[in-house]
């Protein structure tokens, strides 16, 4: 059984930063020297302000969104985070429903804030995977 008492707060506390876009509730889950991954080959975001600025720079708090996620492993601070997050009308432009697949590989410090968060999203569109076989 893994222990997600941790993960589960933190994570948490990233909805209800997501919900607001508030800098300073979303630097508050962040360490002074974090280290946040957007997307493979690209720099990270480093520090929490850089993070902030970023993350409510997208707006989504105004969207429509539902977020479901279960702890698939832990390895001391490292916690792996399998989610599905559904835009019922859409984001970035669009109009239809999207819908993303997560991996997130965030490590804690201390239990209360994320050292590093690596993201790896995928959408899916259910239009064209009904259509094709697997």
């Amino acid at each position: 059984m893994i222990d997600t008492t941790d993960i589960d707060r933190w994570l948490a506390g990233y909805l209800a930063a997501w919900r607001s876009d508030d800098p300073a509730q979303i630097a508050a889950l962040f360490t002074d020297d974090a280290r946040y991954y957007i997307a493979p080959h690209r720099e990270p975001l480093v520090g929490p302000a850089a993070v902030a600025d970023w993350w409510s720079g997208m707006g989504e708090s105004h969207l429509p969104w539902t977020f479901e996620y279960d702890i698939v492993a832990r390895e001391g601070d490292l916690h792996v985070v399998r989610a599905i997050t559904r835009y019922p009308e859409g984001t970035n432009g669009e109009t239809r429903p999207t819908e993303f697949r997560n991996l997130w590989l965030v490590t804690l410090a201390d239990g209360d804030r994320a050292r590093e968060f690596i993201e790896y999203y995928v959408e899916v569109d259910e239009a064209r995977s009904e259509a094709t076989p697997a």
